[in-house]
């Protein structure tokens, strides 16, 4: 196969497209194990005390 410069530029895109899905996968399920653990967000009414 001749590789030429659209060749690589389309490679690189495939890999960037996957890292960026891995790295939105690993913050989803960071994100969901503190939810689990509790340690999310604390809602607030808008005097500023927690509910």
């Amino acid at each position: 196969m001749y590789m030429d410069a659209v060749v690589f530029a389309g490679i690189a895109t495939v890999l960037l497209m996957i890292g960026f899905l891995v790295a939105v996968g690993v913050f989803v399920m960071r994100d969901a194990k503190q939810q689990r653990e509790g340690q999310g967000k604390v809602p607030q009414n808008p005097t500023g005390k927690p509910v």
